[in-house]
């Protein structure tokens, strides 16, 4: 599959401090489509994403309550704040990225999203999703889906191909500065975080570098 690009927009699921490769897709793709209606699929990029620390690739999940139990679509799945989970990944942020060369220019942003009492996760992940488009300096269209996209009837759909325990076969990620790279091997497609922190105003420009491959549709 090819990032191709399309006037009536592009379709991705919503992400939880969305990888790489999906941030790399809306530096080619100016209207973006965040499906909304879709049946809350378990274990997906929708409320969790991939961080590098010193002991490897770690995954920090947003709980989440479905009101209507395997039926909830996206748009209804709720935060659930009896886990103290937003500060613990703010914590384990601080200690994965604290050395690396811009983590003092972003910290405070992603500090007060995570920090601030969300009701859906929907409503989370726009705000972080805004606040990355700001600082890459993306020029990105953004809606919601009202109803239900059908593959039949989208022509960039995206939804699927960055699984969270799959790799990701859409781009070929140049290896760049990794805080543990001295005693680590090159992570790729981690959480945009991990771009921003080590790479900084550099970022935007290696979204646009990065080569696509045409490995055909990933599950």
């Amino acid at each position: 599959m090819t990032v191709e690009k399309h006037d009536d927009g592009t379709l991705l699921s919503t992400a939880y401090m969305p990888p790489i490769g999906y941030m790399a897709v809306m530096a080619r793709n100016r209207v973006i489509h965040i499906e909304q209606q879709e049946t809350f699929p378990k274990q997906t990029l929708r409320n969790r994403c991939l961080i590098c620390t010193a002991n490897g690739v770690m995954p920090l999940t947003v709980p989440v309550v479905r009101p209507n139990g395997n039926h909830t679509v996206t748009r209804d799945i709720a935060i659930d704040y009896k886990q103290n989970w937003n500060t613990v990944h703010w914590r384990t942020l601080v200690s994965a990225y604290s050395s690396s060369p811009y983590f003092l220019y972003y910290k405070d942003g992603i500090e007060a999203i995570l920090m601030r009492h969300y009701d859906r996760l929907i409503e989370l992940n726009r705000d972080l999703l805004d606040y990355f488009v700001a600082k890459l300096k993306l020029d990105n269209i953004i809606d919601h889906t009202e109803d239900y996209a059908h593959k039949e009837h989208v022509a960039n759909d995206l939804r699927e191909v960055f699984p969270i325990k799959k790799e990701c076969r859409l781009f070929s990620f140049t290896p760049y500065y990794q805080v543990f790279e001295y005693k680590q091997e090159f992570h790729p497609n981690l959480s945009i975080l991990d771009l921003l922190f080590n790479l900084g105003p550099e970022a935007p420009q290696y979204l646009t570098s990065l080569k696509e491959v045409n490995a055909g549709t990933q599950a």
